[in-house]
């Protein structure tokens, strides 16, 4: 009989092709993934794996075996889930992914939430951009994704992914306290000042580039908080979402925009997991987060 374990080490070398990927996936040293394929191909009397410079190539029955891992797994991540809905007792380990801005104004209160109300639960969270998000919630190597959807973007939700959406965060424009623009004014408007944005590749940059067509920042930062720094130092302006401000600099003041930038901030989990109690508190927990974080976003908006 296939050693389910094996079949794990299997099915993350053939997502990340590499070792050392497959074992920092699998929370396992690289030699431990490694003694698993062994055993694997020994267990199975094939050679599965092949190296191709530093990655490893599957073979043709690697490619065959990796095929039914993922279905072997994704039947047992049913088991568990039915089993755990079963017992309707919130336990095991639940991993989230989110993205930045998420770890901070959500994870804490959610995740204090959860280890007060549920201490048979182990949490974990990996903060990444949303479309790493959904592909780590794909390969099903997280539970839960946390992921900000910006429609002139939009995500494209793998099959067997569910989702829903937390609620809308808007964004406005923030500028120098002494700036000429005040008020309320179309984003055009803006087009020609010095912008300050996040690197390229995060969803709020491919937001601002699709909205203002040839604009490109001249600093490119990985943090909101930078940004507001750089705004407060009279270096430029920069589209900042609610969420992201717990508090603004002295020096800086909000420039409300016609057609206000809003995203979606949406859940979403695997359908094998659906129905699984932790991923149900877990929700509830963020839901609780989010209503307290508006309250104070609506507090510092006015």
């Amino acid at each position: 009989m296939i050693d389910v374990g094996r079949l794990r080490a299997l099915h993350a070398v053939a997502s990340y092709g590499t070792v050392l990927a497959a074992g920092h996936a699998l929370h396992c040293t690289p030699s431990a993934v490694s003694q698993q394929l062994a055993k694997l191909e020994r267990e199975t009397g094939a050679t599965l794996v092949e190296k191709d410079g530093r990655r490893l190539r599957l073979t043709e029955a690697g490619r065959v075996l990796a095929d039914h891992a993922e279905r072997v797994l994704t039947s047992l991540d049913e088991a568990e889930t039915a089993l755990a809905a079963h017992r309707d007792t919130v336990t095991g380990r639940l991993t989230m992914t989110a993205f930045a801005t998420a770890c901070r104004a959500l994870m804490p209160h959610a995740l204090r939430r959860l280890a007060t109300d549920h201490p048979q639960l182990t949490t974990g969270l990996i903060e990444v951009n949303p479309h790493e998000g959904l592909d780590l919630l794909r390969r099903g190597h997280v539970d839960l994704a946390v992921l900000d959807d910006w429609p002139e973007v939009a995500l494209r939700y793998p099959d067997g992914v569910s989702k829903i959406t937390l609620g809308e965060d808007h964004a406005d424009l923030v500028v120098p306290r002494d700036h000429r623009l005040a008020g309320t004014i179309d984003v055009e408007e803006a087009r020609h000042e010095r912008w300050i944005g996040v690197r390229a590749g995060d969803v709020c940059y491919e937001y601002l580039i699709r909205r203002l067509p040839g604009v490109v920042p001249d600093f490119q930062v990985g943090e909101f908080e930078t940004q507001l720094t750089l705004i407060a130092a009279g270096l430029g302006v920069g589209l900042i979402p609610r969420l992201a401000r717990s508090s603004l600099p002295e020096d800086v003041r909000i420039v409300r925009i016609n057609q206000t930038p809003t995203r979606r901030v949406v859940l979403a989990w695997r359908d094998s997991s659906a129905a699984r109690p932790a991923i149900r508190a877990a929700e509830q927990a963020l839901r609780e987060a989010w209503k307290i974080n508006r309250e104070r976003q609506e507090l510092l908006v006015r």
